[in-house]
């Protein structure tokens, strides 16, 4: 379970906090359902409509959920992480950055354990337009976001935000965005977004937003050379020197390896369009759009975007 759904149950561990109190707001109101919060200081107590309770554990036996977000500190992230996987919940969005090493790994090690499917860390976040968002991302904004048949992978909030507000401005409307997380060690990799993306029912075209850095955009272009669904993508980062961190821990390059023009080949060659700027994705993902519905008869282009 990669993609968010408006009939997931969400669990908000550290609710009460500011940052924790000022997102369940904006996903309460577009309809994200909030059953309940984790905060051990404030537990028995209600905050926002939504009972709090001192453990994700708890909450499971008492207001069950599939899904959990986290608005804790680097140095509890561990232990909320551990508490949600061991109550068995089944997609765990980890919004914490600056998480020690042997805490993540630790972290995947359970997930993997008990079959947690986890986003992140440094993730903003799951939306899917018109049911409901978990995270930092604005889902709420019918400006940025509009239900369509478009997903959109990003390992940065900010990017996918303003490829999701690019798109809705050129009337393209999306079926999902799925924010990975700009770590270097995350658990849901640019493949397993496209495969996701690949296999919904709703999703008719995907847009993947790169950045420099490991091998995840390689990845995925090994699995893009299968797909019959067009993809359109844009790697950030084609001007950074080599050896410099820039922005996220993982959008470092080492010599050769997870370089712009390594994986601009990479997409290429699997059939991906890429684009140079981030204000040319409505325009080539358009054209591929037009381009599949001449391929079959009957289907216009306008259809596959807006469904």
């Amino acid at each position: 379970m990669i993609i968010f759904r408006g009939h997931h149950r969400v669990l908000v561990q550290g609710i009460t906090g500011k940052q924790g109190t000022f997102w369940t707001e904006k996903m309460i109101s577009c309809g994200t359902r909030v059953v309940a919060g984790v905060n051990p200081k404030r537990a028995g107590e209600s905050h926002l409509g939504v009972p709090v309770f001192a453990t994700a554990a708890e909450a499971m036996v008492k207001a069950p959920y599939d899904v959990a977000v986290m608005f804790v500190p680097p140095a509890m992230a561990k232990g909320a992480a551990l508490d949600a996987i061991g109550a068995g919940v089944k997609l765990l969005v980890c919004l914490t950055e600056h998480i020690p090493s042997h805490d993540v790994m630790a972290m995947h090690g359970a997930a993997r354990r008990s079959g947690t499917r986890i986003v992140g860390p440094n993730t903003a976040g799951l939306v899917t337009p018109g049911e409901g968002f978990v995270g930092i991302m604005p889902g709420h904004n019918t400006h940025v976001f509009k239900p369509g048949r478009v997903g959109v992978i990003s390992r940065s909030g900010s990017l996918g935000t303003l490829v999701s507000l690019n798109l809705t401005r050129a009337g393209i409307g999306q079926s999902a965005f799925l924010g990975i997380g700009g770590d270097p060690m995350i658990g849901t990799t640019t493949r397993d977004a496209l495969e996701a993306l690949d296999r919904d029912e709703r999703t008719t075209a995907v847009v993947l937003v790169g950045e420099i850095g490991g091998a995840m955009e390689e990845k995925a272009a090994e699995y893009a050379a299968g797909m019959t669904k067009p993809v359109v993508a844009f790697i950030a980062g084609r001007a950074s020197p080599p050896g410099k961190r820039m922005g996220h821990a993982g959008a470092i390059v080492t010599g050769n390896a997870g370089g712009y023009e390594s994986k601009r080949r990479a997409l290429e060659e699997a059939g991906v369009t890429v684009v140079d700027t981030p204000g040319q994705i409505p325009e080539a993902l358009t054209a591929r759009l037009a381009a599949t519905a001449a391929a079959r008869p009957g289907e216009s282009a306008d259809t596959r975007a807006h469904g």
